[in-house]
């Protein structure tokens, strides 16, 4: 199934606290539903008053941690979107929170991929962290140095083997 089909008339928050990233999104997603929030109340409003089949969250300005916790009680897949907050804690703190994908703001451009590889994942059951983690991950490796993974190896580790597992699941599919 293509990227298109898989977010053909989804249902999605988006949460930042930037306007323009707020009309950007919306500009990208073009081919769901999109409701912009730009603070942490005008989001709850949306997720009392609405279903989504995802949410972005800004981490920032937002309480995106908070709004996690809120989408995770109400099964809602989240990617967390930041330009602040891009360091190796928050990309691990936001992968403990539940978060399905970490997502920096210098991948905008992409977030269609990212959500749909989420979407795809949570069909087959899953919280698959495969496909954004496998295009991201040389960029964390540039932007945060070369063994930045040795400060939690042992929280790694158990990540890299979540991940051989999925691929095997994938590979067994074809």
């Amino acid at each position: 199934m293509d990227m298109q089909t898989i977010l053909e008339n989804k249902k999605v928050l988006v949460v930042d606290d930037e306007p323009d990233i707020l009309e950007t999104l919306e500009e990208l997603l073009y081919m769901c539903s999109v409701d912009t929030a730009s603070t942490f109340e005008e989001a709850i409003h949306f997720l009392k008053d609405n279903t989504y089949d995802v949410a972005v969250l800004d981490i920032m300005g937002v309480k995106g941690y908070d709004l996690l916790k809120v989408t995770n009680k109400i099964d809602i897949p989240a990617l967390m979107l930041t330009a602040h907050a891009l360091t190796p804690d928050n990309l691990k703190q936001s992968i403990e929170q539940g978060a399905d994908a970490y997502v920096p703001k210098d991948k905008l451009a992409d977030i269609s991929i990212y959500i749909a590889d989420v979407l795809t994942a949570r069909k087959e059951g899953k919280r698959n962290h495969v496909t954004w983690f496998s295009l991201l991950k040389p960029l964390f490796d540039k932007l945060f140095g070369e063994g930045w993974r040795k400060t939690d190896r042992e929280f790694w580790d158990e990540f890299d083997e979540k991940q051989i597992s999925s691929r095997d699941d994938i590979q067994k599919m074809k």
